[in-house]
């Protein structure tokens, strides 16, 4: 990750409150040195200092006050703003008081110490939020970089925002797709697995609509542009992050109704204590100075800023390993997700053919080599499986012939390959040794003599196992809904250590499923379903959490989903399911540690053990200090998950 900069404003911001402090320290210094009430031997020696702690305070809190009043015309009166304000001109007002009736003067630097390390504390938040932000944005590196727009006068690269609806741009091999539109001239292959959730390239010629998000694997092709960019899936993935802060957790929700109620009932509390102490005892100035440290030590800054920022770093350390949650709602819920039910093909699998045995083993490299020349000008997926796991130059010298339903035969002069299923050979009158397996298989044979046998199936991911492993440790319960026959689904289930599974389930069949488990489950159980088709929205939408592979998935899964595993890594599931765990548990130390010392020091205030240095502790202190615990979460995780 990059190191991160700070912003324009807040360098502006750092750079004010360094003058702010210097000025302060120097002028607070001099104070206790020489008493500046004394310099000038008169009645008003008090307005001296008072000039100079007025000129820090407008430096370090007129962008407070300035909210304050704006806050107040917008009738939103009790926030932390207006807490500093009449703390602070408190403070000021309590000095001038014990100025004018020939008092020791105090209150003024207190007044600009508060807004100082108010200020402080914002300043801390402003740069903890930046950072997660950064994390955030990382993210947006699926984002198309260029179109290729054609003019008249040539290519021109521009932002795939700029593109119009109409125009033609120009895609070469290697290059993103970046806008859904139609093929005006031009053939190509596409490697669709990023909308589709097809691992299978597709082809494409003139007429053929492609969707953005796709890669062009082969051949340059012109292509007239339907929809603009806002339209796009990637631009609907850039929407959902710059809007996963909207969904609240119900920590965050309690924090905003608590600070609502919190705040009127504390300036109703401190206005108590400064009158009727104050009426009994007539010594206002004591009463009002404890009512002044009540307000500043009262103010909810630790809770309001730290829990958000709590939640806005776990989304921020989740999104720069590549994993998008959608809402600190569903980091809150994930961290007590305990079954995940899983799709098969394209989640737990690569969703593509790759030969997995070939019998008998001694013959492999014969087999292969036959097996490659007859299939090598085929499309299909199991011929290309073929000829990738042979990875040779194979002999072009033979004659092809597709026979429907059962292979392919391969002439030169009089040598014959046969390649295909039972029903070639036994078209041919070639005796064959008949084999079992989960997957396709392919026999073949050279002039009539049976040869041997490829089986092809789908490749299991190579973490698939290590997830569930990881998951079952934890105690959750791991569940496979799958369309394929029972035996690849138990064949699977097996091999990955599955807690159960359901095979030959059509997409409404897998609602059904999960519908099932959901009324089965109680209230405090959390259910995740982790999908990447088209077919899986419905589940994903059902479920307490939709889990979608980013990577390959659909559009569709990605927007019916809450949790996006934008690097198609099953690992970020397990990742995520830790980043959630600690985000949670820095949020309870927050709350517990921020409402104890506050609880503490607001007693402590209102019996005049404690000054508004305490005070100031109590609030911007314990803000700074939550703040900093929050930023722990937005750490380094181990076991990355893998950039593909």
């Amino acid at each position: 990750m990059k190191k991160f900069l700070m912003s324009r404003k807040e360098k502006k911001k750092l750079i004010r409150i360094l003058i702010a402090l210097s000025l302060f320290i120097t002028i607070f210094i001099i104070d206790k040195v020489i008493n500046l009430a004394s310099v000038f031997d008169s009645n008003l020696g008090w307005l001296f200092p008072f000039a100079l702690y007025l000129v820090v305070y407008f430096v370090i809190g007129y962008d407070v006050l300035w909210k304050a009043i704006r806050n107040i015309l917008h009738g939103q009166v009790f926030d932390e703003n207006f807490l500093m304000c009449v703390a602070t001109l408190g403070a000021f007002a309590l000095g001038i008081y014990r100025g004018v009736s020939g008092q020791e003067i105090e209150g003024f630097d207190e007044g600009c110490a508060v807004l100082i390390f108010y200020q402080v504390g914002e300043w801390f938040q402003s740069y903890a939020t930046g950072k997660s932000r950064k994390s955030i944005s990382s993210l947006m590196d699926i984002r198309p970089d260029y179109a290729n727009i054609k003019r008249e006068d040539g290519i021109e690269q521009v932002d795939p925002s700029e593109v119009k609806i109409g125009d033609v741009i120009v895609i070469n091999p290697g290059e993103k797709v970046p806008l859904d539109g139609v093929i005006i001239k031009g053939s190509t292959t596409l490697d669709t697995k990023a909308l589709t959730g097809e691992s299978l390239p597709r082809d494409v010629s003139t007429n053929e609509e492609v969707i953005s998000g796709c890669v062009n694997l082969t051949s340059q092709i012109e292509v007239k542009v339907i929809k603009e960019f806002y339209d796009s899936t990637v631009s609907k993935i850039l929407d959902l992050v710059e809007n996963a802060s909207s969904k609240k957790s119900k920590a965050e929700n309690f924090i905003t109704k608590f600070a609502k109620y919190y705040t009127p009932t504390v300036v109703i509390v401190a206005i108590l204590l400064a009158v009727i102490p104050g009426i009994i005892t007539t010594d206002w100035s004591t009463w009002i100075y404890r009512a002044l440290s009540f307000l500043v030590v009262s103010c909810p800054c630790a809770l309001v800023i730290s829990i958000p920022l709590s939640f806005f770093a776990g989304i921020g350390a989740a999104s720069r390993y590549g994993i998008l949650v959608k809402g600190s709602n569903y980091l809150e819920k994930f961290n007590k997700a305990n079954t995940f039910v899983f799709d098969k093909t394209g989640t737990l699998t690569k969703g593509n053919f790759a030969v997995s045995k070939i019998t008998p083993e001694e013959n492999k490299e014969d087999i292969l080599k036959l097996a490659a020349i007859a299939e090598q000008n085929s499309n299909h997926p199991i011929a290309r499986s073929i000829v990738s796991s042979y990875g040779k130059e194979v002999e072009s010298n033979y004659t092809l012939t597709n026979i429907a339903g059962q292979g392919i035969v391969a002439t030169s002069g009089e040598d014959n390959i046969y390649c295909g299923n039972e029903k070639l050979m036994q078209s041919k009158g070639i005796e064959f040794i008949k084999e079992d397996g989960v997957g396709t298989i392919v026999y073949v044979a050279r002039n009539n003599e049976y040869i041997g046998s490829i089986l092809i199936a789908d490749e299991i991911k190579e973490e698939s196992k290590e997830v569930i492993s990881e998951l079952n440790s934890m105690n959750c319960k791991t569940f496979m809904l799958t369309g394929d026959n029972e035996a690849i689904a138990k064949n699977v289930a097996s091999q990955i250590g599955l807690t159960g599974y359901k095979a030959s389930l059509l997409p409404q069949n897998k609602v059904t499923e999960v519908d099932n488990m959901l009324k089965a489950k109680s209230s405090n159980e959390v259910l995740c379903f982790v999908g990447d088709g088209i077919n899986d929205a419905p589940v994903l939408m059902r479920s307490d959490i939709g889990i979608a592979m980013g990577g390959v998935g659909s559009d569709a899964a990605i927007e019916a989903s809450d949790i996006v595993l934008m690097k198609d890594d099953l690992r970020g599931i397990s990742l995520a399911k830790r980043i959630a765990k600690k985000t949670m548990r820095i949020v309870f130390e927050n709350i517990w540690f921020s409402l104890l010392v506050k609880l503490t020091i607001l007693i402590l205030s209102a019996f005049g053990i404690t000054n508004m240095w305490i005070a100031v502790f109590g609030d911007v202190g314990v803000a700074v200090l939550a703040i900093l615990n929050a930023m722990r979460v937005n750490s380094k995780y181990k076991k990355e998950p893998k950039v593909n």
